[in-house]
């Protein structure tokens, strides 16, 4: 009876110490968990308090508004922006100080102070005289002056042009006159110089074919409208039955010669073929300006119907195409006009 006491106790003590060594093992992990969060927390902390990456400030004087953003986006800068009138209507958005100064070392995150250029405040009309007309459309494309709305300059059109001495495209006069006084939007009308015009000799066209007519033109640099009619049993579809002035008469060369060419008969053409007359009033121009006809078939394949030196005005050329081809009409490479064949 006394061994089996004996026995229970020492089982006894043996499960007790059991019991605690797993409450032992549960503390130190607990314990060990513990550490690691307090460690974790501590990082983040750290982290969270560190201060921002220092940046070098760029240089953004001189830059354009939207070109200075983006460079300052990528040192994760960000703008402070005052606006100022400036000298000059080209200046507009355009940088003209900043503070901090290029080179500055600054922390990530910091606010430039950029001063952008509003162009020109202009309360008086310019003189424009003995300018080129086409540096004043582009000053007029940027320059807004005045303060809320400003005060917009355009050029009023149609531009007169008049032979003169001076270099083509030069301003002889305007209006309103140098010195006016403006507080809204003004147009002003100007009259430019077109160089001086010189004659050319009158090819002699008649009887020539359309293409060989063309070449007879852009080689003498005289300026033709085409126009067409329906030709008569004597004469050849296609070719040039009149011209004004006649071969030989001499033309200025900002002058149109009349060029008339016979269309052939609707019964000699195919089912899907049109003789069309093409024609497009393009802007006036002080001196001749490389303008292409072209065409584009249902695949999208470019044939060059013509190419020659315009002046502006009338453009005409007659054409032999299949319905559904597209013409283009550009100037210096520029698209100005398209049309379908009906």
């Amino acid at each position: 009876m006394d061994i089996k006491q004996t026995t229970d106790g020492i089982d006894e003590d043996k499960t007790e110490d059991k019991t605690a060594r797993k409450i032992g093992v549960v503390l130190i992990a607990a314990i060990a968990l513990l550490a690691v969060m307090a460690l974790a927390a501590f990082a983040v902390f750290f982290i969270s308090v560190r201060g921002p990456e220092q940046t070098m400030v760029p240089n953004l004087v001189g830059k354009d508004i939207i070109e200075a953003l983006l460079e300052m986006q990528q040192k994760e800068l960000y703008p402070r922006i005052q606006l100022r009138f400036s000298q000059s209507a080209l200046d507009k958005n355009t940088i003209l100080e900043q503070e901090p100064h290029a080179g500055a070392i600054v922390k990530a995150g910091r606010r430039i102070r950029l001063v952008v250029s509003q162009g020109a405040q202009i309360s008086r009309i310019e003189n424009y005289i003995g300018r080129m007309l086409s540096d004043v459309r582009a000053e007029f494309q940027t320059l807004v002056t005045g303060g809320g709305a400003g005060v917009l300059l355009t050029v009023k059109e149609p531009v007169m042009y008049e032979e003169s001495s001076a270099p083509a495209g030069t301003i002889l006069e305007q209006t309103p006159q140098p010195g006016t006084g403006i507080s809204g939007p003004a147009a002003l009308s100007f009259v430019v110089s077109k160089g001086k015009v010189e004659d050319a000799q009158m090819p002699t066209l008649i009887g020539l074919d359309i293409k060989a007519a063309l070449a007879e033109i852009v080689k003498t640099g005289i300026q033709a409208e085409f126009q067409i009619r329906a030709a008569t049993s004597r004469q050849t579809p296609e070719t040039v039955v009149s011209q004004t002035p006649s071969g030989g008469v001499l033309i200025p060369k900002d002058k149109s010669a009349v060029v008339v060419v016979a269309a052939p008969q609707k019964n000699k053409l195919d089912e899907d073929e049109v003789f069309l007359l093409f024609t497009y009033d393009l802007p006036p121009s002080p001196f001749p300006v490389v303008t292409t006809l072209a065409a584009l078939d249902a695949e999208g394949k470019r044939e060059q119907l013509a190419e020659l030196g315009h002046r502006g005005g009338r453009f005409s050329f007659p054409c032999r195409l299949k319905r559904g081809t597209i013409l283009t009409l550009s100037m210096l490479g520029t698209e100005v006009y398209r049309q379908t064949v009906e």
